[in-house]
């Protein structure tokens, strides 16, 4: 069953979307892998399910480099192992295709100028998070090995409001949080 066109798809968090990648293609797709993970590193169920799954012959469609891996080791490994396998790999987005047979040195001299800015950038933004979490320790905002901010809802009150048939929206007003804060709590995202 060689020939097929494998799409992957990456966002880093559960509030992205992925819908604008990989729309424009045109492409009748044998599957679409969908993941909403970091791409720090290669530990993604899809990713690894998607590789495993492709044969020679096979077209691998990613919408960026960015999409695929934020590491340049990572992009340069899975990029070599699909190409042994004999599988073409198209980006889309930089228009950049490898195949078993393309030696091209300025599309590899591309693809690792791109794939060097992606992982800078991951890198900038991990600083960026660091410095942010020594600014609010240094504040008390910072709630040692937890992270984040503070809880900004009583789960208590939301749930015993909820139970005297309070609706979503009524809850959130005499609290003083977002709807969405209130339903995570009665669905069970927050405990």
């Amino acid at each position: 069953m060689n020939g097929r066109h494998v799409g992957y798809v990456r966002v880093s968090t559960h509030e992205q979307n992925t819908a604008r990648q990989l729309a424009d293609c045109k492409i009748d797709f044998w599957k679409v892998y969908e993941e909403k993970a970091s791409g720090k590193n290669t530990d993604r169920p899809e990713l690894q399910d998607c590789l495993s799954r492709l044969d020679e012959g096979d077209t691998l469609w990613i919408h960026s480099i960015d999409r695929l891996a934020r590491s340049l080791q990572d992009l340069q490994n899975i990029i070599s192992q699909l190409i042994a396998k004999g599988v073409t790999v198209k980006f889309v987005k930089e228009n950049l295709t490898f195949t078993r047979d393309n030696h091209d040195p300025f599309t590899k001299l591309l693809f690792d100028v791109l794939g060097s800015f992606a992982e800078f950038e991951r890198n900038i933004l991990r600083e960026r998070q660091r410095e942010g979490i020594e600014k609010a320790k240094a504040a008390g905002k910072y709630a040692h090995g937890k992270g984040g901010r503070k809880k900004s809802v009583d789960r208590t009150k939301v749930r015993a409001l909820r139970e005297q048939g309070v609706s979503f929206r009524k809850i959130a007003e005499q609290l003083g949080c977002s709807l969405s804060s209130v339903q995570r709590v009665i669905y069970g995202e927050v405990q």
